[in-house]
């Protein structure tokens, strides 16, 4: 019988997970000679190809001296945690890496605290050691105070350590070794990582995470903890709530390489997927007929944030998405809440649906998969979801972690100081800085993008969910107003060099506007409402002065996120395949004096 390993590989983000992976691919020749591959081949979705980091969790597995790895390769950003958390559980060790340069960040600490719960063994790659500002000395004792924060027992505290660079596709375990490929860490996974414990009896199979295929509908994935799984035995299906219906799977397959391979049977301690349960969710266990036992469930952290996703229902309703109706918008929203069990979805009417998730990055990664595939939907800003506890409201606190040059570091504690943020440290390391807050999770929507602007496009912002804490009072929203268009039409260049006075447009000349369409934000508080559709009028008497060149600055463009974070509490942002547009929930002035005077009443 083949021995096996499974292995998780976690890191705070952009420390090297993927690009490590990579180089385990090509060494471990799991492609044939001929056969191209491409950069981050496990980051296979096109937004994280664009973005560079890794969304959703997936595994290879790799045949290394007779023995078969199952390897996990994991999201490293905090709002993609409730993929971490269930992926540690098909574990047996943990690869954490660390950036010899960082050292341990927020993320760091929260994956790692998640495995050594579960009382994975570590193995520490201190990772990126070429570059030039390299301290794997000091990195090495940081990991080590980390580990003792965070109660390691002493089997978990005589983590092995070994040095690589993922790029270069070498690692050692001394500094002095020659760096020649990735196989001595391949050797360490052999020999500090513990093969599953193989239980017989009646099996047991949990289900860890979802996949979803359209052919065959929810396919669950997860490990078998006893016995051996074959696919004609007789099964039962125990749900989380303890209730339990017969299951029939109609395909089993392993991990082999970075393919699916069919199965009739699945031994204790590998991975595997099944294919024809209807219902099949996270936690849920497969079990034997006659002898039903269910595991512990998997408890994952609660949403943070809310957002309302609605109908569009402006006047370019339709005009560029394929699914823009409720109905759509219901389908696709509870198809993704199969995937992702870190997302809520609670139907409010027929024409919206309250969304929650993890934070902005996350809501947002939804909505521009969403528009990618042809939908057309309008978002509320995004809610803090507070609760009651004992009669007192609590919000959520997170750490946040700032990355910034010594020059600007006074600015991002100013900015963070006034959104309730408090300095907790700062610490130098060599012409940068790291300064860390506690901060409520309301004072970190639209924070990385102010950050941006007040360090040049040098900060490095990252954050972690801490705990509930009392309610911090208000915190000051947007400063300036916006500049709303009066009625609708094309906006004309004459209109907009006219107005550029008065604030910063986000509509280019001849672009599609409507009667309260927000075309860019004023220079002073309050809304103010603009004619964009004003032509010059033409006679045949010529002026020097009159016929003066059109002078137009770019518009600014906002991006899905810095969209969110933007609008205030009585806007939307319009999301077509083809536009992010802002706008007013209520679009006529008129409809927007009667509400103010309500709300006064």
């Amino acid at each position: 019988m083949q021995e096996l390993r499974n292995i998780a590989i976690i890191a705070h983000v952009d420390h090297g997970k993927t690009t490590l992976v990579d180089e385990i691919i090509k060494q471990a020749h799991i492609f044939r000679d001929n056969q191209e591959m491409q950069e981050c081949f496990l980051d296979s979705n096109d937004i994280e190809r664009e973005r560079g980091i890794t969304i959703l969790s997936k595994n290879i597995s790799v045949n290394y001296k007779g023995v078969k790895i199952n390897i996990l390769d994991t999201p490293g950003h905090s709002d993609f945690g409730g993929q971490v958390e269930r992926v540690l559980k098909l574990a047996d060790g943990v690869l954490l890496l660390v950036d010899s340069a960082e050292g341990p960040m927020p993320q760091t600490r929260f994956v790692l605290d998640k495995a050594l719960q579960l009382n994975l063994k570590p193995v520490v790659v201190i990772n990126k050691i070429d570059k030039s500002d390299a301290r794997p000395a000091v990195v090495h004792d940081k990991v080590f105070d980390l580990f003792c924060e965070l109660d390691a027992n002493e089997d978990q505290l005589d983590f092995p350590m070994l040095y690589a660079s993922g790029r270069d596709g070498w690692a050692v375990k001394s500094l002095d070794d020659p760096r020649e490929s990735i196989l001595p860490l391949m050797d360490a996974i052999l020999e500090y990582i513990p093969a599953p414990e193989i239980k017989e009896g009646p099996v047991q199979m949990q289900v860890a995470t979802l996949d979803y295929s359209d052919y065959v509908g929810r396919i669950g994935v997860g490990r078998v903890y006893r016995g051996t799984l074959k696919l004609k035995s007789p099964l039962v299906m125990i749900k989380n709530d303890g209730k339990t219906v017969p299951a029939q799977i109609k395909q089993v397959f392993t991990f082999e390489g970075i393919e699916r391979k069919d199965a009739t049977e699945v031994r204790c301690g590998d991975l595997c997927g099944i294919v024809g349960i209807d219902g099949v969710d996270i936690g849920d266990t497969i079990c034997c007929a006659n002898i039903p036992e269910a595991m512990p469930p998997i408890e994952l952290d609660e949403p943070t944030l809310s957002m309302t996703f609605r109908v569009n229902d402006s006047p370019l309703y339709g005009k560029e998405g394929k699914y823009v109706s409720s109905r759509h918008l219901r389908e696709r929203l509870f198809k993704e809440m199969e995937r992702d069990v870190a997302l809520r979805v609670v139907e409010n009417s027929g024409e919206s649906f309250n969304v929650s998730g993890r934070g902005v990055l996350h809501l947002s990664i939804l909505i521009e998969n969403m528009r990618r595939e042809g939908y057309e939907l309008c978002v509320s800003q995004p809610h803090v979801i507070l609760r009651n506890h004992e009669g007192v409201i609590e919000e959520p606190l997170e750490i946040l972690s700032v990355d910034v040059p010594d020059e600007y570091a006074g600015k991002i504690i100013e900015l963070a100081g006034l959104r309730k943020g408090e300095m907790i440290n700062m610490e130098s390391r060599g012409a940068r800085q790291l300064v860390e807050f506690h901060i409520p999770t309301r004072g970190l929507i639209g924070f990385r993008s102010k950050a941006m602007t007040a360090s040049a496009g040098e900060a490095i912002v990252s954050h972690r969910f801490l705990q509930y804490t009392p309610h911090k009072g208000e915190i000051p929203q947007r400063l300036c107003g916006t500049l709303i268009s009066m009625s609708a039409g094309s906006a004309s260049a004459y209109a907009i060099d006219a107005l550029q006075q008065r604030g910063i447009f986000f509509v280019e000349p001849n672009e599609a506007t409507y009667e309260g369409m927000i075309v860019g934000e004023n220079s002073k508080g309050g809304d103010l409402i603009v004619n964009l559709q004003k032509e010059k009028q033409l006679t045949n008497v010529r002026a020097s002065g009159s016929d003066k060149a059109l002078k137009v600055f770019p518009a600014t463009k906002l991006s899905l996120e810095q969209a969110l974070e933007y609008i205030a509490n009585d806007e939307l942002v319009e999301v077509t395949p083809k536009s992010i547009r802002l706008r007013k929930l209520y679009l006529s002035e008129l409809e927007r004096k009667r509400m103010r005077g309500k709300k006064q009443v």
